[in-house]
């Protein structure tokens, strides 16, 4: 059984998303959590984690993780931001549920206007799947080309915040 909950960086189960991150994200572009964390003191702790958790009978796993930063330039506008998913585990819908579970605490629990992210570009029909649609050109972050993608408050919930005109 997965399932999916928010924790903070004093959770029994925050080393394991850290790992997950340094697996996926970090080591194939030569950065571990120590040097990430360096470099950005303070975002840890001032981000949203959520993570995908699948119970075995050794224990919980964490098999993916997502987190959302809302201390961004644009006051109302949410950054999704280190998504992962084990390699075992992806195309089971994991990362979907991650993404839904960010938008709901976004748009229902913080009331964002708009959620973005930095996605690369073999993901972007992923985010177009989840209505998220392309706001930039192409761009290099970590020598790796991505795109802005985004997603405004759904209309039937108008906005608190003025959605940014990207």
């Amino acid at each position: 059984m997965i399932r999916y909950e928010r924790i903070d960086t004093g959770h029994p189960l925050y080393p394991a998303e850290c790992r997950l991150r340094e697996l996926v994200l970090l080591s194939p572009i030569g950065y571990d959590m120590d040097r990430f964390q360096r470099e950005y003191p303070g975002f840890e702790d001032a981000s949203t984690h959520f993570v995908a958790v699948l119970e075995t009978p050794g224990g919980d796993r964490v098999i993916g993780c997502a987190l959302l930063s809302d201390q961004t330039e644009q006051p109302g506008v949410g950054k999704l931001m280190q998504m992962a998913v084990h390699p075992q585990r992806q195309g089971e819908g994991i990362g979907r549920r991650l993404v839904i579970e960010v938008e709901r605490h976004a748009f229902v629990e913080v009331s964002l206007g708009a959620v973005y992210c930095h996605a690369q570009l073999p993901a972007i029909p992923f985010y177009e799947r989840l209505g998220w649609i392309e706001d930039s050109g192409v761009f290099q972050e970590a020598g790796i080309p991505h795109r802005r993608m985004r997603l405004n408050r759904p209309e039937a919930d108008p906005a608190p915040h003025p959605v940014p005109d990207w």
